[in-house]
């Protein structure tokens, strides 16, 4: 197991494999992921820590209550941040409404980015943000039907979709990347993503016909400004998701958010940021699938196994750092110094040094 320290030192111990409860899952980790929050939440809070919260592997033991996985399942999971028995480990522990099959085509190293990542941009876009959920009717063009039942052929069905416009910085982060496939399959649009590096990550996702675009924020605040600008085409902007929440992105999103009291941002750092005062802002809170909203998060990640599957919905892309849990400290300095790109670090636990010796 490993435990994090401040300033991204990590450490590794031997530990007991621990026993789930009645409504818990224990799982042999294949693969974790990890996540920038790693080395933040290792500063701000000083205690040592097993900081990994991406599972994906195979389920050794369940609880007496859980009854939709059994021993030798392939799923993945969100441990609940901030306990004991995280995914930095041979095995981890999570509640059996944030564990979720994956198919068999969906690596575990592609499993191991989505849980906590992808569960914030449905937690921002749907609960923060209020948009419309990926099932919602969509107004369709033209009035009703008056024969029922159907006509044997059944007509081409409209190419419709919610007319809300939504901004979302740092598109090609792992939050930003999941953020946009969701609102996709919203049929939310124009998308309006702000990337840098990662431009041709995101691009391909977009859909020009309906006003999708990318900016990129290397050519300065100013023409991100105008570049959002442009891409209104004159329409109010009530929605934006921050998936960087820092580094001037929060101050450029006040200028293009409608005045009115009716516009939204939903940041993934806490703490008020500098957006005019009629502005909404609220932070995203993941953690809020293991408290109030378990049946969000119950519904939600068994929603993104059937997208794996139907391949609607992927995972980030994924390096796979050098010798299982050994690579985590190397990985969490990367995270602070800012250079992964499009790219999640994750860890294949059976490459640590005396693992199944």
């Amino acid at each position: 197991m490993v435990l994090s320290r401040p300033g991204t030192k990590v450490e590794i111990i031997d530990s007991p494999i621990p026993e789930p409860n009645d409504d818990q899952v224990l799982i042999k980790v294949v693969v974790s992921g990890s996540n920038p929050k790693d080395w933040k939440l290792a500063e701000m809070r000083p205690v040592s820590m097993n900081q990994g919260d991406d599972i994906a592997g195979i389920v050794e033991k369940v609880g007496a209550n859980v009854y939709e996985v059994k021993p030798g399942d392939r799923v993945a999971a969100f441990h609940q941040m901030f306990t004991p028995h995280g995914s930095y480990a041979e095995y981890a522990i999570a509640w059996a409404h944030t564990t979720f099959p994956i198919p068999p085509e969906t690596s575990f190293e592609e499993a191991a980015t989505l849980p906590l990542a992808a569960m914030t941009a449905a937690v921002g876009l749907y609960q923060v943000l209020g948009l419309p959920q990926p099932w919602d009717p969509i107004p369709a063009a033209g009035p009703p039907p008056t024969a029922y039942p159907p006509p044997p052929v059944a007509p081409t069905l409209p190419d419709v979709h919610h007319d809300i416009p939504l901004v979302i910085y740092g598109a090609s982060s792992a939050v930003g990347f999941f953020t946009l496939q969701l609102a996709r399959r919203s049929h939310i649009h124009p998308i309006i993503c702000v990337a840098g590096r990662a431009v041709a990550h995101v691009a391909p996702l977009l859909d020009a016909a309906k006003g999708d675009v990318v900016i990129d924020y290397r050519a300065g605040d100013d023409a991100v400004v105008e570049g959002i600008r442009a891409a209104l085409g004159g329409r109010e902007l009530l929605h934006a998701f921050d998936a960087v929440s820092e580094s001037g992105s929060p101050q450029n999103l006040g200028r293009v958010l409608s005045e009115g009291g009716k516009a939204k941002v939903a940041f993934v750092l806490g703490g008020k940021k500098e957006v005019p005062e009629w502005v909404t802002q609220q932070t995203t809170h993941v953690g809020s699938v293991h408290s109030h909203a378990k049946d969000f998060g119950f519904v939600y990640y068994r929603y993104f196994a059937r997208g794996l599957k139907e391949g609607w919905f992927r995972g980030q892309n994924v390096e796979v750092r050098p010798g299982g849990l050994a690579g985590v400290q190397g990985a969490l300095e990367d995270l602070k110094a800012g250079k992964a790109s499009a790219v999640k670090y994750v860890f294949r636990i059976a490459e640590t040094e005396g693992v199944g010796a």
